[in-house]
């Protein structure tokens, strides 16, 4: 099962609650300023080796799935250190600022995971960060602690399969954990500032064995003025109302088969009102219209196609498309741009065939998309009217958390070093 190896602009209607609070130089959640992957224009690198294009590199104290974020050009990864989940910090040269430790690491079942598979996020403010352990917390810039909690405590471990790999997301007011498991499952809601719980829901459906996990992270949204926090899990794509958790609406068959073991990995991409959602081990994909209230399975279902998708890899959206990585099967490798209103597929290329599987989700950047191989090849390519590869980089150690395209910069976390890449 290849899941052991990891676990890893909306309209004037609807848009990004981060990218209203983010500046295009700033990376501040896993999939950046408007949780699509996308980095907008800028001058990045597209080929560079050990000797080129490396600006450096800086060692990590342990391993992980986690993707850095940036604010105001400084770094934040979380890592192992010493048995210690942690959070470090780096400035833009690749200095080591601060390692701040918040608690017994639970070791990751897998060869590439870690108790610090979950990403950071921040508002510029606050860095929010969470841990297989259950340890919660929220940290100012300077990494002193402003609060921290374990969640394992309070509401008891996980039963997840694999690793802990949702990370948490930000409303206005809020820190907004996910729990989707075999169980109770339940998304709550946390005070920035404190810390205090605002609200926990239960978030509960019967699924065939498996079906009710998930490693997906939620996308907070503002739509029609209200912000909502969709959520994919449990064969289900929900709805909530980020002031006090209200489902507002849920849409379900992902899986009307009943088939066991598919286990949601990767997270949708949402554009304008649409989310492309990649289902069924890598063979299904699922645009489902943002819109309703109640139920809404047999209404927001825009299209379903049964001969493409993606696994353990997050869709990435750029210029109106959705890009997808295939990352399991025979045609691992293929990059293929998707019209996401018809889920029409506008272009389609292969990568060069290797035996290493894609855990890293693609980024786009200038118009370039960028996807990382677990070997540690780095592949740039275009695939809007034609596909066409443009380089194929090696760093030399394996990649398993997702590129940051940030400011010009190329931010790769590796297993036992971070690298930054860019023009000298």
């Amino acid at each position: 099962m290849r899941i052991l190896r990891l676990l890893i602009a909306g309209t004037a209607v609807l848009t990004s609650t981060l990218s209203m609070a983010a500046s295009s130089g700033n990376w501040p959640h896993w999939r950046g300023p408007k949780d699509d992957g996308n980095a907008g224009s800028g001058n990045y690198p597209i080929e560079w080796d050990s000797s080129h294009n490396v600006l450096w590199k800086a060692s990590l104290p342990g391993k992980g799935c986690s993707t850095p974020i940036v604010w105001d050009r400084h770094i934040y990864v979380t890592a192992p250190s010493e048995g210690q989940n942690a959070l470090l910090s780096f400035d833009w040269t690749g200095k080591l600022l601060w390692t701040t430790k918040l608690g017994a690491e639970r070791a990751g079942k897998n060869a590439h995971g870690s108790g610090s598979n979950p990403s950071p996020v921040t508002d510029g403010k606050a860095v929010f960060v969470y841990f297989k352990s259950g340890d919660f917390a929220a940290l100012n810039l300077d990494g002193t602690i402003r609060w921290q909690k374990n969640l394992v405590e309070q509401y008891g471990r996980d039963n997840l399969f694999w690793d802990y790999g949702t990370s948490p997301v930000l409303t206005e007011k809020d820190v907004v954990i996910a729990r989707m498991q075999h169980g109770e499952s339940y998304l709550a809601a946390f005070d920035k500032v404190t810390g205090a719980v605002h609200w926990k829901v239960a978030r509960n459906f019967t699924t065939p064995s498996e079906g009710d996990h998930s490693y997906a992270s939620p996308i907070v949204v503002r739509q029609r003025g209200k912000e909502i926090i969709v959520t994919l899990g449990g064969e289900h794509l929900t709805a909530n109302d980020a002031k006090d958790g209200t489902q507002l609406w849920s849409c379900g068959d992902f899986n009307p088969q009943g088939k066991p073991n598919w286990v949601t990995v990767g997270s949708p991409v949402i554009t304008g009102e649409m989310a492309v959602i990649p289902y069924g081990r890598g063979i299904r994909l699922h645009g489902i219209k943002l819109e309703g209230s109640g139920d809404v399975t047999t209404t927001a279902r825009a299209w379903l196609r049964e001969d493409t998708g993606a696994f353990v890899s997050t869709p990435a959206a750029y210029g109106g498309h959705v890009y997808l990585l295939h990352d399991h099967g025979a045609d691992r490798g293929t990059l293929e741009c998707i019209e996401p209103k018809t889920g029409k597929t506008l272009c389609k290329g292969e990568l060069p065939r290797g035996s290493s599987e894609y855990y890293a989700s693609p980024v786009v950047a200038n118009g370039k998309i960028y996807a990382a191989r677990e070997d540690g090849v780095v592949f740039v390519a275009r695939c809007d009217e034609k596909f066409e590869l443009l380089a194929s980089n090696t760093l030399g150690e394996t990649i398993v958390a997702s590129p940051v395209p940030v400011d010009n910069r190329l931010l790769i976390r590796g297993e036992q070093n971070l690298f930054c890449i860019g023009s000298k």
